[in-house]
């Protein structure tokens, strides 16, 4: 479903990204792990059009991404949940969800993709009309991710779901994941609780230094001492 090959991007004049690759396949979570600064939010970024890249290719669906937009891309099928959440504090939290399927003109099925992003999130539609900025930290996120949701995408990059929540959140967004991936969606997760992020993926990605250093399934990098030690705790 989407190939990275050799891409390298940055910004100004400094290259972030030094022939990153990487591959998803339809079905998958692929996980893209790595320390602060190795370059995770920027590959998501290339991939989703938010970042030219200057040399390499990008493929999704079956075709190049040469010089799409970011919006043709989420026609396409591709969503981005950026680290942050990136809500709109001011908008309400159902005007944060119609937003998501902006690119859409199917008002029926619409309305049908907010019912369920109220029944995968339950506070969302007791909160449907409260601002978006009141929420707390989780309910932001899973606002976050139910926006993405309402574009209908056939790929979902999720960048840092879990930073700065609390454990019982956390376990909520992982098991989340897991119930979208069965439903049917592709994933590719940028996340720095490796431990969590490895238990849900099917394989895995390290990057350092805008390098991609190992992947392997994501059995094998649970087990393999590189990870262990500077990712897993021991």
């Amino acid at each position: 479903m989407l190939q990275v090959s050799h891409v390298v991007a940055g910004y100004g004049a400094i290259d972030c990204l030094h022939g990153v690759s990487l591959e998803v396949h339809p079905g998958e979570i692929v996980a893209l792990l790595g320390a602060n600064g190795a370059g995770k939010t920027t590959t998501l970024m290339a991939i989703s059009g938010l970042l030219p890249c200057r040399a390499g290719r990008i493929t999704f669906d079956g075709m190049d991404l040469p010089d799409e937009s970011p919006e043709s891309l989420v026609r396409r099928g591709l969503s981005h949940v950026p680290e942050g959440r990136r809500i709109l504090g001011r908008l309400t939290v159902e005007e944060n969800l119609r937003l998501g399927a902006y690119t859409r003109a199917d008002a029926v099925q619409v309305h049908q993709d907010l019912q369920r992003a109220y029944a995968l999130f339950p506070i969302l539609a007791s909160r449907r009309r409260q601002l978006a900025g009141t929420l707390s930290g989780g309910e932001q996120q899973m606002l976050a991710i139910a926006r993405g949701l309402m574009s209908r995408p056939k790929l979902l990059l999720l960048d840092e779901p879990s930073l700065g929540l609390a454990p019982k959140m956390i376990q909520l967004m992982f098991e989340t994941i897991q119930r979208l991936n069965r439903e049917g969606l592709t994933i590719l997760l940028v996340e720095q609780n490796a431990y969590q992020a490895l238990h849900v993926a099917h394989r895995g990605y390290v990057l350092e230094t805008g390098r991609v250093v190992l992947e392997d399934t994501a059995a094998h990098l649970t087990t393999n001492p590189r990870i262990t030690a500077a990712y897993l705790g021991s």
